[in-house]
């Protein structure tokens, strides 16, 4: 099993930057990708990006390219969503999650592990 432990969110006025962080401990050696997903309030959780768990290839939703940023910390396990200009469209409670499989890296049932979120607010 893999654990996964979010933080970093918080209240930021729009345009400002958060940077989450997701811990991840466990079978991390069994991990294919990593993926940060979002859900707001009455909606559906929803792609936010992703990248593979040895490094190189990132993914982003479109809302969120150019001013998102995935990234792993070797050295402390985790990985890490870097927010900038952010937007009130942008508030959602932020989910890390595991995959041990190849599949679609921005469809939820692609994931075998959640961490319990970190909220994100951004007011206007």
């Amino acid at each position: 099993q893999v654990q996964l432990v979010e933080s970093g969110g918080g209240l930021v006025q729009a345009g400002g930057s958060l940077r989450l962080s997701c811990a991840a401990s466990g079978r991390t050696f069994s991990v294919y990708y990593m993926g940060w997903f979002r859900q707001a309030p009455g909606k559906e959780r929803e792609f936010v990006a992703a990248m593979n768990w040895n490094g190189g290839s990132t993914y982003y939703a479109d809302s969120v390219k150019g001013r998102f940023t995935i990234s792993r910390d070797n050295a402390k396990n985790t990985v890490n969503l870097q927010m900038n200009s952010l937007k009130p469209a942008d508030t959602a409670v932020y989910y890390c999650a595991a995959s041990y499989r190849g599949a679609q890296k921005s469809v939820t049932t692609s994931y075998d592990y959640w961490g319990q979120g970190t909220q994100v607010t951004v007011s206007s």
